[in-house]
């Protein structure tokens, strides 16, 4: 059975977000604990470093569980074969002279642009990219604005009306 449609976007997004369409959220989701998963042994270490850097800050919004382990590895090693093509590119440029004197693309060039296209993918599904963050209100929790609590906490015991 094929579905239709755009993909759902994950709840901590929309929540991140502010939840702009209005629309119900999905009470039913699966909720595993925001704990980050350990980094595969078998990441080259390239992917490793990368895992560190933005496992942490994925971690801090709740966007990274244990659930997204293999998701997050295949952003990871993405990542580190893009990087490695673009090394070689920088270094040795994109045209090579074959033995018959034809000039020809070095193929590098195609798994640069095939882990970047890879890595942009994952990059959508963990709201990496700047069209992604610009819908983010980091540090505004709508939850909260109705809890009266939260409003007595937030400020300083005085109640707000």
């Amino acid at each position: 059975m094929a579905l239709r449609g755009r993909k759902p976007k994950p709840t901590a997004i929309k929540k991140l977000e502010g939840n702009p369409g209005r629309r119900p959220l999905n009470n039913n989701e699966p909720k595993p604990d925001k704990k980050a998963p350990r980094c595969p042994a078998w990441l080259e270490d390239e992917a490793k470093k990368e895992w560190k850097r933005m496992g942490k800050i994925l971690e801090q919004l709740g966007l990274l569980t244990e659930m997204d382990m293999a998701a997050f590895a295949g952003y990871c090693q993405a990542f580190a074969r893009w990087k490695e093509a673009e090394e070689f590119i920088t270094q040795h440029g994109t045209i090579i002279r074959t033995p018959n004197g034809y000039l020809q693309q070095v193929p590098q060039v195609s798994i640069a642009q095939t882990n970047l296209k890879i890595m942009l993918k994952f990059c959508e599904q963990f709201g990496l990219t700047p069209s992604a963050r610009s819908r983010i209100a980091a540090g505004e929790n709508p939850e909260h604005e109705s809890d009266p609590m939260e409003l007595i906490l937030i400020n300083g015991g005085k109640r707000s009306v």
